[in-house]
């Protein structure tokens, strides 16, 4: 599939996305250190069914750096210019790590453009104090050697026991994170450092919320997210039972396929309610 790519102005500065498909509108908001062609494989999947928009966070891919701090909220802006572009009222957004991140903050700004959101290995709880910690030592590695940063970070998304089995799906991400601007990178991980806790918004969301879990992810731990959907009103939670926080390229066609059936029951009438557990093996 050739990406069709487009960019906008916003705050004077460029967010590249790219926008294939016909049909209604899923937003995927890629990690820290991806950018939207680490979606390619969903995309593939997705857009036979759906308009599929893919948005270059700031500070990463094709878009531009915004001063020292890249709040989630800036992020959240960002998406939301994309989207009044392109005319859209009402879409589904998919946020994947730290793009959860923005779309909690886009659903705490925006909630009434929201059919549904998806978290895929994300969390409304804020930083622990001992995690805003490992954040500020990330920033003084990051300065010190982009590189060796990037790639052991990328390679610890992945889980332990699958990494023989993964290593083109690691290269094709430690490439995308190589390309990741340093201020961008620095800039990125003060925002996610400083970003509130947003349970409220799953709490009491109007539309259904579906949550993607690894049990193997080593940077959210499963039981910690499994407890946290147990609060959200309308839910859809996939539990990977063997993957770790890239499901997206550990188990693409598993995800993918959930992800359709949730995005369906999204865009029926509005007021559907959603009660599901699914665990894929």
């Amino acid at each position: 599939m050739k990406a069709n790519e487009k960019h906008i102005l916003f705050r004077n500065e460029k967010i590249a996305f790219s926008d294939n498909g016909k049909g209604r509108t899923v937003v995927l908001l890629h990690g820290f250190l991806g950018a939207k062609e680490i979606w390619k494989t969903t995309e593939e999947q997705l857009t036979k069914h759906f308009r599929v928009i893919s948005i270059d966070l700031p500070g990463h891919g094709k878009s531009a750096c915004y001063g020292y701090v890249h709040h989630m909220e800036l992020l959240a802006r960002a998406v939301k210019a994309v989207m009044d572009s392109l005319k859209l009222k009402k879409y589904i957004l998919v946020g994947h790590s730290m793009g959860g991140y923005a779309a909690l903050a886009f659903a705490e700004l925006f909630p009434d453009n929201l059919k549904g959101m998806c978290l895929f290995h994300s969390t409304s709880y804020a930083d622990s104090e001992e995690k805003k910690r490992d954040r500020t030592r990330a920033v003084r590695l990051v300065k010190a050697d982009a590189n060796v940063y990037t790639r052991t970070t990328i390679k610890n998304l992945f889980a332990i026991k699958n990494l023989n089995r993964h290593k083109a799906a690691i290269a094709f991400a430690q490439k995308i994170a190589a390309r990741t601007n340093k201020r961008g990178i620095v800039s990125t991980l003060e925002g996610m450092k400083d970003r509130p806790n947003r349970d409220i918004v799953l709490n009491f969301s109007e539309y259904p919320v579906m949550m993607i879990i690894g049990r193997y992810d080593a940077i959210l731990p499963m039981q910690s997210l499994l407890n946290q959907s147990e609060f959200v009103p309308s839910k859809y939670v996939l539990l990977l039972e063997n993957d770790g926080h890239m499901g997206f390229l550990e188990n693409p066609l598993i995800c993918s396929k959930h992800m359709k059936r949730f995005f369906r029951l999204c865009f029926k009438k509005q007021g559907t309610q959603l009660d599901i557990r699914e665990n894929e093996f």
